[in-house]
C-alpha cells in the first residue's frame, strides 16, 4: 500500500520493518513513524534545536543491530505529544525542520481521533463503496445527518441524547415527521421505572 512518490507516509511503530525502510528509500518513498522502545540506534550526528521547541533530540542516525539494519542514515527525533509523552521518531526527510515533522505525527493522532469519533457517533461502521469518492459521500451524509440532527436537539431543547433522537427516527421513518418530533418531546416516565425496580 505504500508506493507512491511525492508524499509522506505517516504511520505507527507497529508498521516497523526495517527491509521497508530500504525499499522506500530505493523507491524515493518518504516517511514519518514511531521507533520501537527496543530499537538499537547508533547516533552519527546532531542537528540544531530550535529554542522553546517541544523536539529535545533531532539526529542523524542508523538504526538496527549489525546483523539487521537499515542499510541508510535516517533521522531520529524526540518530541512530546500533545499530553507531555515522549515521542520519538523516525524519518528520511531531512528537508523539514523538526518541529514539521513532530506536527505531522501529531496531525495523525488528529485523524486517529476524528475516526474514532465517527465510529461512535456517526455509526459509520463499514463503508458501502470503496471508492474516494464514494468514502467522501458517505462521511458528509453522516456528518450532515448528525449537525442536523444536534440542531433538532437545540431547537426543541430535548433532554435525550442524539443516539436516542436516532433511534427514533429510524424507527418513524415513514411516519409523518410530527410524530417523532412529539415523541421527542415527551419526557420519559419516572413512574415506569420505579415499577420496574420494585418488581424486579
Amino acid at each position: 500500500m505504500i508506493d507512491e512518490t511525492g508524499v509522506t507516509y505517516v504511520f505507527d511503530r507497529g508498521y516497523v520493518d526495517y527491509d521497508a525502510f530500504n525499499r522506500y528509500y530505493k523507491d524515493n518513498i518518504r516517511f514519518v513513524t514511531r521507533l520501537k522502545n527496543n530499537a538499537v540506534i547508533e547516533p552519527l550526528e546532531s542537528f540544531e534545536i530550535p529554542p522553546d521547541s517541544k523536539v529535545v533530540v533531532d539526529e542523524r542516525v542508523r538504526i538496527g543491530s549489525p546483523q539487521k539494519r537499515v542499510k541508510h542514515d535516517l533521522r531520529m527525533i524526540q518530541t512530546e505529544d500533545s499530553e507531555g509523552n515522549l515521542l520519538v521518531l523516525i524519518t528520511n526527510r531531512f528537508d523539514l525542520t523538526s518541529e514539521e515533522i513532530s506536527e505531522m505525527y501529531r496531525s495523525r493522532w488528529a485523524i486517529e481521533t476524528f475516526f474514532k469519533w465517527m465510529k461512535q457517533h456517526l455509526q459509520i461502521k463499514w463503508f458501502y463503496g470503496t471508492s474516494e469518492r464514494a468514502v467522501h459521500n458517505q462521511v458528509w451524509i453522516a456528518l450532515i445527518a448528525f449537525c442536523l440532527l444536534a440542531l433538532i436537539k437545540l431547537n426543541i431543547k430535548a433532554g435525550h441524547s442524539l443516539l436516542q433522537l436516532s433511534r427514533w427516527l429510524k424507527t418513524l421513518l415513514w411516519r409523518p415527521y410530527s410524530e417523532w418530533i412529539e415523541r421527542i418531546k415527551r419526557q420519559p416516565s419516572r413512574t415506569s421505572g420505579r415499577r420496574r425496580k420494585e418488581t424486579s
